[in-house]
């Protein structure tokens, strides 16, 4: 019972920082109107460091709009292969969470390789005879979003009618800036994790409290809370017992250090699956010193959390040729990497 309760702990504290996080990305870009995704137009060296840029920050929202550029022909094959090297998902906050230091040095990595290999892939294009999806028309932001502007006189009519929605939102929010101030939940002691908890946490809360009713509905309840928060919460609880519990009772880490060549292997074909939870237990196991960097790195960059969902409901084909593209990628780091010690 102590493994479920100090885990379920840790699970929650995971939670709060991605749930977040991932509210002040997309905030970030609702407020600035779509200005970022025009950014994208120019020649391809922009492109890629465009789109490396977008994959290698946190969060499955800079994949999202990769695959918006995409749809809409403003990018090439290659920098959507590369896009997509570089992104973590939801996971990047995880391992901001439990090792920020090696995460950042990761996604410097993921960016730096998604920049190359975008390149490379352009260039294998022509030869390899690959023909780009048709670009749509689907919209990128809502119609509603583009007329929004930061109005804290709003939070007196929110208050007035506030939606069940917002006042759990704030209930929770009000809750976790209590216990992590305190030290209920999270650090112990006021370092620099506390009051960067603490900070995001109010910075959320005051982004909950002056929102529009449209963006607090389609954005924060039913895009952030109810399609990625409850995921991200079971899987990294489930990650975190499986883990311990395999520490404790199956020698879990000498058989990974007698196996590390398979485990390897094993991480690269679970990064296929287009969802953020089975990579989280990449993620534990590197936290616990299970397993090397190479593994990390190879599952990161086949990996792209829920990013590939919205092109496989645009193009299967697409979709299959990419991540075969980032898997053939990833391995051969990851092996070229664990071959040298790392």
């Amino acid at each position: 019972m102590n493994i479920i309760a100090i885990n379920l702990k840790h699970a929650l504290m995971i939670s709060v920082f991605v749930f977040v996080m991932m509210v002040l990305a997309d905030y970030l870009n609702v407020l600035t109107q779509g200005k970022m995704n025009r950014a994208i137009r120019g020649g391809q060296f922009r492109q890629y460091i465009t789109t490396s840029f977008l994959g290698a920050t946190p969060g499955c929202l800079g994949a999202f709009m990769n695959v918006s550029f995409y749809v809409h022909g403003l990018i090439t094959f290659g920098a959507m292969v590369g896009g997509m090297i570089a992104t973590c998902g939801d996971e990047a906050f995880v391992m901001l969470a439990l090792f920020p230091g090696q995460a950042l040095l990761l996604f410097g990595i993921l960016f730096a390789l998604g920049i190359i290999f975008a390149w490379i892939v352009d260039k294998m294009v022509p030869v390899l005879r690959i023909r780009p999806c048709e670009e749509c028309q689907t919209p990128l932001l809502h119609i509603e979003d583009e007329r929004w502007r930061i109005n804290p006189k709003r939070v007196l009519l929110n208050l007035q009618k506030i939606s069940l929605a917002r006042f759990l939102l704030l209930l929770l929010l009000g809750i976790f800036i209590y216990g992590f101030s305190l030290g209920i939940i999270g650090p112990a002691v006021w370092d620099w994790k506390r009051i960067t908890f603490v900070s995001l946490l109010s910075v959320t809360f005051f982004v909950v409290l002056t929102a529009p009713e449209h963006y607090l509905n389609e954005h924060i309840w039913e895009h952030i809370v109810k399609k990625h928060l409850w995921r991200v919460f079971l899987w990294s609880f489930g990650a975190l017992v499986a883990v311990d519990v395999g520490l404790k009772f199956w020698n879990l880490e000498a058989f990974v250090q007698a196996h590390i060549s398979w485990v390897l292997v094993l991480a690269s074909l679970v990064a296929i699956i287009p969802e953020s939870g089975p990579h989280l237990l990449i993620v534990m196991m590197f936290a616990k010193g299970l397993i090397p960097f190479s593994v990390l790195l190879a599952s990161s960059i086949i990996q792209d959390g829920h990013g590939m969902l919205p092109l496989l409901a645009y193009t299967l084909k697409d979709s299959v040729l990419i991540k075969s593209f980032n898997f053939i990628i990833g391995l051969a780091i990851g092996l070229a990497l664990y071959s040298l010690g790392l």
